[in-house]
Order: C-alpha cells, then sequence, then structure tokens
C-alpha cells in the first residue's frame, strides 16, 4: 500500500500528501527552469531530505548514547549542474551546540549523520560537502 500520495496541481506545482498524518507539502518549479519559486522546487527537497534525515539519525543517536543534542540547524546550499540539468553538489553547513561533546561524541554523531538512509541513496556524482561548526 502507498504511503504518499503526489497530485499535479497546474502551473508547474505539485502536492505531495503524507497520508497516514494528511501533511501537505506543495512544490513549484524554479524561476530558473521556468518556474514560478514560490515554494521548494523537486530539487530542493532532494537536498533538505538529506539534511533533515541526518539530523533525524543524529537525534535517534544523541538519544540512544545519552549525548546532549537539542539546539542544531543546518544551512544548506544546492548547486546545479547542466547537461543534464541535476543537482551536482550539495553544501551543508551543521551548526550544532556541542559545547560539551568529546571528540569521541563528535565521532559518534557525524558518522551517524553520514551513515543516514537518504545520504546512502545520494548518487556518488553528486558532491556533498559537510562542514561541522560547534557553538
Amino acid at each position: 500500500m502507498h504511503s504518499i500520495e503526489v497530485k499535479y496541481s497546474g502551473g508547474l506545482r505539485c502536492s505531495a500528501t503524507h497520508l497516514k498524518s494528511g501533511n501537505t507539502i506543495i512544490s513549484d518549479a524554479p524561476v530558473d527552469n521556468k518556474g514560478k519559486g514560490e515554494a521548494f522546487s523537486p530539487t530542493d527537497l532532494l537536498c533538505t531530505s538529506l539534511a533533515m534525515c541526518m539530523m533525524t539519525i543524529m537525534g535517534i543517536t544523541a538519544n540512544e548514547k545519552e549525548i546532549a543534542f537539542e539546539d542544531a540547524q543546518v544551512e544548506v546550499t544546492k548547486i546545479m549542474g547542466t547537461d543534464p540539468r541535476r543537482v551536482s553538489e550539495i553544501h551543508l553547513k551543521f551548526l550544532v551546540n556541542a559545547q560539551n561533546w568529546t571528540e569521541r561524541e563528535w565521532a559518534i554523531m557525524k558518522n551517524a549523520a553520514d551513515t543516514c538512509p537518504v545520504a546512502k541513496s545520494i548518487h556518488p556524482d553528486i558532491l556533498v560537502k559537510v562542514e561541522w561548526l560547534g557553538r
């Protein structure tokens, strides 16, 4: 049984509904590809999915290992390539409140992020650059 339903709304816009929760997101084609750019583009969602998956797995790991993990964010930059048009690079800058993390805890959390399911699903031709900043 499917868990997500995607509908084309016209005007280069789609909506996706998560059937279990009823939550809906929309996407628009970006301005540089004949769209309005009024919402996440599908390629934005790809990059966002990577960041959110990494943070989610870090959260799970933090809970299991009793590592303080609360105030964190990721700045996401998408680089598009041409011929064919595709995501060629994803740059992620993690800003983590990790003042009390040991070197071992940093290693555990970075490994958790690097091994998330979305990271493992990204094609190797896409360059993923990750920067870690503790604060």
